[in-house]
């Protein structure tokens, strides 16, 4: 433990940002880092519990209370090392995970919960500064080839652990650059795209390779990728979006939040893309769906200069703080306040769409809305709702963003041809803790098998497919299981 009484002493503090008018000129990340001083007040608010409950909030199982007490007496290597043997890439979490950890800190009862994003980010920063992020792999290598489909997060962590094992790890990605969802689906506000470079740089020299512009099932067939490896992982994730099949649906002006926000990400990133822009600039916007994929479509509103912005969420709004159905230490559904919505927009909750309008060229020109009261059951969960009598109106505006969330994974293609087998929702079938498909060989992870979720579940998700596709190959792992929560004994012993 740290420091005893410091959960006492000092008071939860969060790094600098950037004020929102400032913020919105650009497409850079804006908050900035603790001093030394203060890096070692938060860390100091560790209170070292007994029964970490931390550990179980997060996905993956980070050591927590070990690697604060490491940051508070400034054992950089030590803090780096216990992090690092749970989490592969602790600088795409410490930016954008919404901090399941700190829902679950114990200190988090009765006061704000230790900073424990921000530590994780800022351990990883100081560890690149001193060089200590380098190659893992072994030099003597098993022989063994391994496929990795899709980029994204957890097929990242499946390609490290794979390698980290000994294995000649290849991984493909249909698009121009790596990186999957935290390439082109989340704003470079959130997560400037370096810290993508600089990892990629640091699992070439491990070995991975990485090819782009490969569709598996279009430029390489699905049978052949099967047979010229002994594994294959899919980790393509689930991007096929939830649509709103109403009237007017054909109307120009209407977008999914994917294709906006990969658009812009590419035009930061000075990628190529040949769609038709999709712009914000001098538009009425309305964002249908209320989760972090509509906030990401309001701050990159808020760049291109909008008119004016509405997030429409059809759900009640979220209460501030815990309710009685929301006991500590599971993840509570409040009202969550993004730097998005810092930076300007109108909220909305429990309000149905019901047309889009057109004019008479068939552009967009306003949304036919009501609102909506809900019904809930006796844990307060949404049963049905009703709409509000002499409520509906016309909601001017030009440019719609559909935000409400992905279905399953693409299955025309790759899937199909593989022969893949899919559960009940659409996803491909693959136990957890096993995470192998019905395809002799083949493996899936992330959200391509679990359905949409979050950044550091596909981390942990790729991590312990990995685990099994080793010991499938070998008969026994090498790697770690986030159930090992000890691991980091075997490094250092202090």
């Amino acid at each position: 433990m740290g420091k005893i009484t410091g959960f006492q002493e000092y008071d939860r503090k969060m790094p600098d940002k950037l004020s929102p008018a400032e913020r919105v000129k650009n497409y850079n990340e804006f908050e900035s880092l603790y001093s030394d001083e203060e890096l070692n007040k938060q860390s100091a608010r560790c209170m070292d519990c007994g029964i970490p409950f931390c550990h179980s909030g997060c996905p993956l199982g980070n050591i927590i209370p070990e690697f604060n007490d490491a940051v508070y007496h400034q054992k950089w290597e030590e803090a780096y090392q216990i992090l690092a043997s749970t989490n592969n890439f602790p600088e795409f979490t410490g930016r954008i995970c919404p901090a399941p950890c700190e829902s679950a800190c114990v200190l988090g009862i009765h006061r704000p919960p230790v900073a424990i994003e921000e530590i994780e980010k800022h351990i990883i920063e100081i560890a690149y500064q001193k060089n200590l992020v380098k190659p893992v792999a072994p030099l003597v290598k098993t022989g063994k080839k391994i496929a990795v489909v899709g980029s994204g997060p957890a097929g990242l962590a499946a390609a490290a652990q794979l390698s980290k094992a000994g294995h000649e790890v290849t991984l493909y990605e249909r698009d121009d650059k790596i990186g999957g969802l935290l390439r082109y689906g989340i704003p470079d506000f959130k997560m400037e795209k370096w810290i993508i470079d600089r990892r990629m740089e640091v699992m070439e020299k491990d070995g991975v390779i990485f090819k782009t512009n490969t569709e598996i099932g279009k430029d390489i067939a699905a049978d052949e990728l099967v047979r010229t490896n002994d594994a294959v992982v899919l980790t393509g994730g689930s991007t096929i979006p939830r649509d709103l099949p109403i009237p007017g649906r054909e109307l120009k002006g209407i977008h999914f939040a994917m294709d906006f926000l990969k658009q812009q990400n590419k035009r930061v990133g000075n990628s190529k893309f040949t769609d038709e822009d999709i712009l914000a600039t001098g538009k009425d916007v309305v964002v249908i769906g209320g989760g972090d994929t509509g906030s990401d479509c309001v701050g990159t509103s808020n760049r291109q200069g909008a008119s004016s912005i509405k997030q429409f969420e059809v759900m009640f709004q979220p209460p501030e703080k815990r309710t009685a159905h929301m006991p500590w230490p599971t993840y509570p559904m409040v009202l969550k306040i993004t730097s998005s919505h810092e930076e300007g927009v109108d909220r909305y909750w429990g309000v149905n769409t019901k047309e889009f309008l057109g004019d008479a060229d068939g552009n967009l020109r306003a949304l036919r809305v009501t609102d909506v009261s809900w019904e809930v059951d006796v844990m307060g969960r949404p049963m049905k709702f009703n709409e509000v009598e002499g409520s509906e109106r016309e909601i001017p505006c030009q440019r719609v963003f559909l935000a409400m969330g992905f279905l399953n994974p693409q299955y025309v293609g790759m899937l199909k041809s593989l022969g893949v087998e899919l559960d009940a929702r659409k996803n491909v079938n693959a136990k957890e803790g096993v995470y192998r498909t019905n395809v002799s060989k083949v493996f899936a992870a992330g959200d391509m098998r679990r359905g949409q979720s979050l950044v550091v579940w596909a981390i942990s998700e790729g991590r312990e497919c990995a685990r099994k596709v080793d010991e499938f190959l070998m008969g026994h792992s090498v790697l770690e299981s986030k159930d090992s929560v000890n691991q980091f004994d075997q490094v250092f012993d202090s």
